[in-house]
């Protein structure tokens, strides 16, 4: 994509998106609190999901961990 027709790119993402959300209807300060729940949600469920994956890709780690001291374990009894 050409840098210069960036901008025009996001103005038509953001033109669609008032279409779909039918946000374009609304008085300015409509629009402010639509926008401002959308992104509080937005931020919530990128919050949520750096939480959860942080969880389970510890609990991941742990046990690989796990199951790595137990072959090494394994391995030096065979010995």
């Amino acid at each position: 994509m050409d840098v210069k027709s960036t901008p025009s790119y996001l103005y038509w993402l953001f033109c669609q998106f008032e279409l779909i959300t039918c946000s374009y209807l609304m008085e300015p300060w409509e629009k402010v609190l639509f926008y401002s729940f959308n992104l509080a949600m937005l931020g919530l469920l990128l919050y949520t999901t750096y939480l959860c994956l942080a969880c389970h890709a510890s609990s991941a780690f742990q046990l690989l961990c796990t199951f790595h001291h137990q072959h090494t374990a394994l391995l030096s009894s065979e010995k």
